[in-house]
């Protein structure tokens, strides 16, 4: 697995997304710092200020200012931390619980694998959109009520691709051969199906993070996701959306920046699956 990974790094495709990645994380990470203006102030004596390279611009705001006067450059970067928690902390939630669910149905099967399964199909059976709306509805707004709604609509990706995975290796004769040495249920789970299924989980994760920052994107641009005091990208096209003539940097900016973040993990969980994935890897694809 370590050399599958270092594999990955001769992959263009990752070390883009990376470099992409580590960008946007950096942003997220010392958003206090780099940003030149507080996100939440305004500044009505500055309202839609245009970017630097429109005439007009004014060098205390790079990009320019919204409808209320408030800095777009510090709320892009404000917004890039938004955009990295929920990525992360909602595609690991959710990969943990599908994980979990996925290795007991494909280890297992019989009755186990068929409660899980139709479990899956009738939670997949609703739009994810529309139930992380209606979750969401209920759970109220907030950064923690976005991720749990994300964690509990997503982890059925995780459950349905892992578990046909989880049913190919547990027919190998070297998990058979484990079960007959003594190991425990757990201990076969976890030292022999488990490692086998990490290089398609890993590929799982980084597209899980696209996924989640387009849902948080959404559901911030209807007004469900963070709070109001809390910058994100989706809030920033939703309070473009009446200004675009006059200004229509304030909506391309956030939208290439949705646009940016998705494709880089896009890449990556491309490049990974290049990389990770043996059949590909030898077939050269």
């Amino acid at each position: 697995m370590p050399a599958a990974l270092l594999r990955s790094l001769g992959s263009p495709r990752v070390v883009i997304a990376l470099c992409m990645i580590l960008c946007i994380m950096f942003c997220a990470v010392f958003a206090s710092r780099i940003a030149p203006n507080d996100p939440g102030d305004q500044n009505l004596l500055s309202i839609l200020t245009p970017p630097f390279w429109v005439e007009g611009s004014d060098p205390a705001f790079v990009l320019g200012t919204d409808s209320l006067g408030r800095d777009v450059l510090s709320r892009l970067i404000y917004g890039a931390r938004t955009a990295v928690l929920v990525a992360f902390f909602a595609s690991l939630g959710a990969m943990i619980v599908g994980t979990i669910l996925a290795h007991v149905s494909g280890y297992f099967g019989g009755t186990t694998d068929w409660v899980i399964s139709r479990l899956v199909d009738v939670w997949m059976s609703f739009p994810p959109v529309i139930l992380s709306l209606i979750l969401m509805v209920g759970l109220g707004v907030g950064l923690d009520r976005v991720i749990l709604a994300i964690i509990l609509v997503d982890w059925t990706r995780f459950c349905r691709v892992l578990r046909s995975e989880v049913l190919v290796v547990t027919r190998h004769d070297y998990v058979g051969a484990a079960r007959l040495l003594g190991f425990t249920h757990w201990q076969a789970i976890t030292r022999e199906v488990l490692p086998a299924t990490l290089p398609l989980l890993i590929t799982l994760m980084s597209l899980e993070m696209a996924i989640a920052v387009v849902v948080e994107a959404i559901l911030s641009f209807v007004g469900l996701g963070v709070g109001a005091n809390q910058p994100a990208w989706g809030q920033m096209i939703a309070d473009a959306r009446q200004y675009v003539y006059q200004s229509p940097w304030n909506l391309l900016l956030p939208a290439l920046a949705i646009f940016l973040t998705v494709t880089s993990f896009n890449l990556l969980g491309d490049g990974l699956r290049r990389t990770l994935d043996v059949r590909l890897a030898e077939s050269g694809r």
